[in-house]
Order: C-alpha cells, then structure tokens, then sequence
C-alpha cells in the first residue's frame, strides 16, 4: 500500500535512495546490438525526443490506452462475476489517466546526458527517483482510494494489473529507442504502488552509515530481483501441478505476477526489518493479499511454501550474524500469514500472488 512519505536527505538515506534508482535502468544492451551507433537513444533522450516521446502518447491516445488497460484487466478476471460495474471503471480510468498525464510531464522535464563510451551507453538510472515519487504520490494514493472504496473489496487486488496492462499497451506506440527510455518510468508506477520502496529509504536517514542494519538493507535490495527468480523457480520445481484459478504457476502471466509479488513482500520485510516491527505486513501487507482469495482460489500449500522458500533464500544470502539480526522479521512474515490462515478458518487457501 502506498503511502505519503517524506524522505529526510542524510546520508544513509542517499545511499538506499541510488539503489533504488537502479531498479530502473532502461534495457539499453540489447538496443546496442541492432543500432550500429547510439544516435536514436541519444536523440530520444533529448528534451525534444522527450517532448516528442510524450506527444504520442497524449490525450485522446493516453484516455484509450487506459480504458483498453482496465478492458483487458476485466478480461484476465472473467471468472469472476461482475468484477466492477461501468461507472466504477470510467471512474477508476479517469484516476489512470491522470497518473499518465503527470508521469509525462515528469518525463519531459527530467532531461539526463547520456554518456557514449566505445559507442555504448554508461549505466544510466531515472534521475532524481524521490522528485518522481513525490510528483505522482498524490495522484497515485487518490487512484489506490478509488480501489478502496469500490463497491467490489477485490478491485484493489486487480490495480497493479490495470497499470501493467496500460503500460504494455503504451510502449507498443514507442521506438525501440524511446521504449528503452520510458519503460523504467512505467516500471515505477507499477511497482509505486505495491512496493514500500519509497519508506525504506525514509526509514534508512535514521541509521548510521556503519551500522549493521543499514549494511544489510544495501546488500539485500539491489539483490532482489535475482532473488525473486530464486524463489520463483524453486516454487515450479517443488509444485509443478499447482494451480489457481488463473492458470498454472509456470504460465507466462502469472510468473510477471509472482515476481512482482515476491519483489513486493522482501520490500515489505526490508521495511519492517528497518523499522523493528512487523506491523507493516501485518496491517498491510497480509490484508491486501486475503482480499482476492476468494475469487482466486490460490491455496494454502503455495502459501506455506511461498513463504517459507522466500524467507530461506534471502537469510541464506547473509552471514551468521546478519541472519540474527533479520530472521525475526523473515519468520515473522510467516507467522503473520499462518495467524490470517487460522482467522480465516481456511485450512486449504490463502491469497499470495496480489493479482
């Protein structure tokens, strides 16, 4: 769940602030190997490419691109009955749209060189990702409001898979050139509002550069994408036949979820980890991931293994002492999923992958 978070600059704070930056590095590798030069990215990054960039992808096209997001989204979830109503949906819409238009003009104002070296790119991330985050966070905690207070408690389950769809269908408008560039930029939308990103770096201004904590923090998060496809994979060999209503585990839409989801809970962790309490995935976390499980039907098994193979991996990446220090909030991660299981006298299934 997003929430308003301000960002004290110390320098334990700027450290986790660049790695967080560095989720969102454009895929320019594979680009170089079909331009013989680098003079279509370095065009698209220019303030005109930009201003070009977002052109395309402006009003009428941006109102179509979103509405085309929540169809396709209603499609994924047609098992389930009468989803959201249509006033519901062009409600929510109009709320997408809004995020789209101001995340293009961030776009268009965030201007950065790109340096060639032996006619490639240097490592380049989104400039300033906290000056991004603030800009949307009004806009994107109204939209997440809008899923709260629908007449269908599960919609909020279905709001990272609305921006998803709606990302997709905008970079397909796009150069290959101008994809590389903006694609981190939806990547962050995506994940602004699941991902308790933008609170980790808040609660990391309050340890020294030294210290243990934030020492652990810096070595785990740049880690958890290549942890997620650990635990991802480990999950398809330990249940090849499980299954939910949306298909198999391996299936191809399900796995962007799962990853994303598994990105999502070591944010979480890291989060409480940081703040010495595990009430963020208790209040948060836990609730959002029961809202859908009724319509989805993902069962306990997956739960149990999901959790426990997650919370393996990442206390095997660190050393003895760094495992002390982290298991409380590994093990309490599952703790608190076995405590919703009981209150929900739901011996067979419980909400993992928030859809």
């Amino acid at each position: 769940m997003l929430k308003a978070t301000t960002i004290i600059k110390t320098s334990s704070a700027e450290r986790v602030l660049n790695l967080w930056a560095r989720r969102y590095t454009p895929g320019i590798s594979s680009l170089l190997v079909h331009y013989s030069s680098c003079d279509e990215l370095l065009q698209a990054s220019t303030p005109e490419g930009r201003a070009l960039t977002a052109n395309k992808l402006r009003e009428k096209m941006l109102d179509v691109n979103c509405q085309m997001g929540w169809i396709q989204t209603k499609n994924l979830y047609n098992y389930i009955p009468n989803v959201l109503d249509l006033t519901e949906a062009r409600r929510i819409t109009k709320f997408a749209f809004r995020i789209y238009k101001k995340l293009l003009e961030v776009y268009q104002q965030q201007s950065p060189n790109l340096e060639i070296d032996n006619n490639s790119l240097s490592q380049w991330v989104i400039p300033a990702v906290e000056e991004l985050a603030y800009a949307l966070e009004p806009i994107l905690i109204v939209f997440q409001e809008q899923h709260v207070v629908s007449k269908d408690w599960r919609s909020l389950g279905f709001m990272t898979s609305q921006l998803n769809f709606t990302n997709k269908l905008m970079l397909k408008r796009l150069t290959p050139a101008e994809q590389a560039l903006f694609a981190p930029y939806l990547k962050f939308v995506e994940e602004q509002v699941a991902m308790p990103w933008q609170r980790v770096c808040a609660n990391a201004a309050n340890y020294q550069l030294d210290s243990p904590q934030l020492k652990l923090v810096e070595q785990m998060m740049p880690a958890s994408p290549d942890i997620a496809q650990s635990v991802y994979r480990k999950l398809n060999e330990l249940l090849p036949n499980n299954r939910s209503r949306r298909g198999q585990l391996s299936d191809r839409g399900i796995s962007h979820s799962c990853l994303r989801d598994l990105n999502m809970f070591q944010a979480y962790i890291l989060l409480c980890f940081l703040e010495q309490s595990i009430t963020p995935i208790e209040q948060e976390l836990v609730p959002l991931c029961a809202m859908v499980v009724e319509g989805v039907e993902i069962k306990w098994e997956l739960t149990e293994k999901w959790c426990e193979v997650l919370a393996d991996e990442m206390e095997s990446r660190l050393d003895p002492e760094q495992k002390e220090l982290f298991k409380p909030y590994t093990q309490g991660m599952k703790q608190a999923f076995f405590k919703e299981r009981r209150s929900l006298g739901c011996s067979e299934e419980l909400m993992v992958d928030v859809v």
